[in-house]
């Protein structure tokens, strides 16, 4: 809606002042204070109402109030004293009294974050913020938020200039929705208290205004740098996997008629990473749904790569090359369409994988890396590749920098039981089998975890724990031998394939 003032013009959906065509600067409290206003010009709007739509019902003061007002009456050429546009009705509130003329606004075609066929879209909003030597938060993480999460080409992100005009917005996420064109909001406030600063992050459903994710972070006030990274390396991933989360359960709702290649594409990855052969099947169905919908979806192709990287990896399908086969060509498919996106340099690096090309994996998974240096999944498979190359101390050491930049990632498990098994290695064999027996443990973990499990605690001496295993194996998977079990984890060093053969020929496999 745009509302015409004399001279002036309010956009709402551009959530603008003009005067005489020409932008007029204005805080965005500023302007939503005139919206709310100018809307409701024909009552008056209570200072409770005010507060509760402009400042989220928070304690506000009055002189903060009049400051507002008194802002908002300036870039209408009004003042206090005459209230030509906006009245003051003591003790109770305000009133727009000025003539309006109200008219639908200029849309030139579809915003392009609006349809259901696109991308999840997201804004950045500047965080909340009152002590200017925490900047290097309120702004710094978001500005970096913008950037890292742009990295992922999973999501639209708007631009800072855009964003950032939300300075101090308090209001409703709906209204932001509306002007960005956007599905979800990131927004922040900073604290101090002492030597202390604490971070909350909030991640908004901007359809409903609703919370679908916060946390708190927290940190010394002369270490923000490492408060920074820690959120960064944090927020990244899970807003990754929340986003995708909360998109695929929207798309349960829908006919599968109505299904867009982006809600396919979200829907085959909640089933793929559940790692079974019946779950893979139906992912790997969504993926090609979303490529044939959309041919030049890289993402598509990436996940039509991971779905029969599975099938060869776990030896779901009778014909393991037809699988290594396709989750190749589907790999040089999503790099060739975008050769930018980690998540397709990703799949092209462990396709290489199951053709016993670990050396040629390792510029595909550093690739990813350098694309995205907070992509967890790519972190891993980099450790991964280096624990089958027998470079324990490089893998422990990625394994654990996965888990701590996605702590609830879906593949927690197998980064888990990474880190272990290369302690394990090491010479930490108790500690490592730990790890990897709480990896094992975790519900969305395979067999191969069991197996790996069975294996740290035969090396330890833990004969009742690896006899446990044994037994959980052989329930889930009685066909798994030593010989299957390297088949998928193709140990370079003839030493621990040693090691590993001896391990489970004690168990029985």
């Amino acid at each position: 809606m745009r509302y015409r003032v004399g001279e002036h013009v309010l956009d709402l959906r551009k959530f603008e002042l003009r005067k005489n065509g020409c932008l007029v600067p204005v805080e965005p409290q500023v302007l939503s204070l005139l919206f709310l206003l100018v809307e409701n010009r024909d009552r008056l709007v209570t200072k409770e109402e005010l507060v509760a739509t402009i400042w989220g019902g928070r304690a506000i003061s009055d002189s903060a109030i009049s400051s507002r007002i008194k802002s908002a009456r300036q870039v209408l050429g009004d003042d206090g004293d005459t209230q030509r546009l906006i009245r003051t009705i003591h003790g109770k509130g305000f009133r727009f009294v000025e003539e309006v003329s109200a008219g639908a606004a200029e849309i030139n075609g579809t915003h392009p974050f609006a349809s259901g066929d696109s991308k999840p879209s997201i804004a950045v909003l500047p965080f909340t913020c009152d002590d200017p030597r925490l900047s290097i938060i309120s702004d710094g993480v978001p500005h970096d938020l913008i950037v890292g999460l742009s990295r992922l080409r999973s999501l639209t992100v708007i631009a800072r200039g855009s964003s950032f005009r939300f300075r101090g917005w308090s209001g409703d996420m709906t209204q932001v929705g509306a002007i960005l064109g956007v599905a979800y909001c990131l927004t922040g406030t900073v604290h101090a208290a002492g030597s202390r600063v604490a971070v909350t992050v909030e991640l908004v459903d901007t359809a409903t205004s609703t919370t679908i994710w916060g946390d708190l972070y927290e940190g010394d006030l002369d270490k923000l740098h490492e408060v920074r990274e820690n959120i960064l390396a944090n927020v990244i991933c899970t807003l990754d996997l929340q986003i995708s989360h909360h998109e695929a359960e929207r798309a349960r709702s829908r006919s599968p008629d109505d299904l867009s290649a982006w809600s396919s594409y979200h829907l085959g990855l909640q089933h793929v990473f559940r790692f079974n052969r019946a779950d893979n099947a139906q992912g790997l169905q969504h993926f090609e749904q979303a490529r044939a919908r959309d041919p030049g979806f890289s993402q598509a192709h990436a996940g039509v790569s991971f779905a029969r990287f599975q099938n060869a990896f776990m030896q779901y399908s009778d014909d393991i090359d037809v699988e290594i086969a396709e989750a190749r060509r589907a790999a040089e498919t999503a790099v060739g369409l975008d050769e930018q996106d980690p998540t397709a340099n990703l799949m092209m690096g462990r396709a290489l994988w199951l053709e016993d090309e670990l050396e040629s994996s390792v510029p595909w998974l550093e690739r990813s890396i350098a694309l995205c240096p907070n992509y967890a999944q790519a972190i891993y498979s980099r450790a991964f590749t280096h624990l089958l190359m027998c470079e324990a101390k490089s893998g422990h050491d990625k394994a654990g920098a996965a888990i701590r930049r996605s702590p609830i990632d879906p593949l927690h498990y197998a980064m888990l039981s990474c880190y272990g098994f290369n302690q394990a290695i090491l010479g930490g064999v108790s500690e490592g089998a730990i790890a990897v027996d709480r990896a094992a443990r975790e519900p969305r973990a395979h067999v191969m975890i069991a197996a790996m499990a069975a294996i740290c605690h035969e090396w330890d001496g833990n004969k009742p724990a690896a006899r446990y295993w044994a037994k959980e194996i052989r329930a889930r998977d009685p066909k798994l031998t030593a010989k299957v079990f390297l088949t998928s984890f193709p140990f370079r060093g003839e030493a621990m394939r040693k090691r590993v053969t001896d391990a489970l020929g004690t168990l029985g496999f």
